[in-house]
């Protein structure tokens, strides 16, 4: 018998998940659901289903789990929860310093349901998690250093379109030189997340938005980039 997948946001990720259940067998596609019109998402699996995201508690006893695949700003911190009183489910929340909230949150609603709730499980924290953690094991009097891009991130991109008066935008990550020079020179600096990465965003504002307000939200968002 198939695990019945259901995928609840149909963006990046949500394709990505897609692509993965099809080279699956023992896996099938569910069905998607979408705050979108339905009608207007167009989804890789042929013959494949989209709903509203309105009618996922009605379809509780066809999905085995949901794999939800929004966003960890504002998304999977309401979504999961709630889903979580219907499904089992898998998430990406990334926000680390919230994952023991998160983590209570859905715990809550999973125990009241008799669910299965797995979050942040994409990768970082994720599968990168556990290459640190083997790596940790197998070099025991190591220091460990992650060090991201040049690139965009998904996260902090979606985190900073969220904001009011932002018609689009993109966050790159680049990487410090001076802190990765010293890495790799065998110094073993002791460092915070800012020292090792400078976050540059580009914004294009709706017209006639509060560009200086913009600014100040952005830099002032909690968790992301205070």
């Amino acid at each position: 018998m198939s695990i019945r997948v259901g995928i609840f946001g149909y963006g990046n990720l949500g394709r990505g998940v897609e692509c993965a259940i099809k080279h699956n067998p023992d896996m099938e596609l569910a069905g998607v659901f979408t705050r979108r019109d339905p009608a207007t998402v167009k989804i890789l699996t042929e013959g494949g289903k989209v709903y509203s995201a309105d009618q996922a508690a009605s379809m509780k006893d066809e999905i085995d789990v949901m794999i939800l695949c929004g966003g960890s700003a504002t998304d999977l911190p309401e979504q999961t929860p709630e889903l979580a009183k219907w499904f089992n489910v898998v998430d990406s929340f990334d926000t680390h310093a919230r994952i023991p909230e998160h983590f209570a949150n859905v715990d809550e609603k999973a125990q009241e349901s008799g669910h299965v709730g797995i979050i942040s499980v994409g990768w970082d924290p994720g599968m990168f998690s556990l290459n640190r953690m083997y790596a940790n094991a197998i070099l025991t009097n190591g220091k460990d250093y992650t060090f991201w891009g040049k690139g965009v991130s998904q996260g902090h991109s979606d985190a900073i379109r969220r904001v009011e008066g932002v018609k689009d935008g993109k966050q790159y990550t680049i990487p410090v030189e001076s802190a990765l020079e010293s890495v790799r020179n065998g110094e073993n600096p002791e460092l915070t997340t800012r020292q090792k990465h400078t976050r540059e965003c580009f914004v294009v504002p709706e017209e006639g938005a509060d560009l200086k307000k913009i600014e100040e939200e952005i830099k002032n968002m909690p968790n992301y980039f205070a």
